[in-house]
């Protein structure tokens, strides 16, 4: 069980980065028509039981390290990509 936030932090950038790497074309449509979340709803849910079931449940309370990864991740570098939303 990770327990420490580093840890957290690093495996939730892990399994986002994953999701990223095998759902480019997803990402780029859900940008562009601002329902990302929407059509990544099945890997991000599943990501997510992973992230849970492999960290601290007190950790997992106290932070939002997967949800800050969904961000950084999915979003931010993708900035590039024109969208309505920016």
């Amino acid at each position: 069980m990770i327990n420490t936030p580093e840890a957290a932090a690093r495996l939730a950038r892990t399994i986002v980065s994953d999701i990223a790497l095998y759902n480019e074309e997803k990402i780029h449509e859900g940008l562009k028509k601002d329902n990302l979340i929407e059509l990544l709803s099945e890997e991000l849910e599943e990501g997510e039981k992973y992230y849970k079931g492999r960290v601290d449940p007190e950790l997992v309370g106290k932070t939002n390290f997967f949800n800050k990864a969904i961000v950084d991740i999915l979003i931010k570098r993708n900035g590039d990509i024109e969208s309505h939303i920016w």
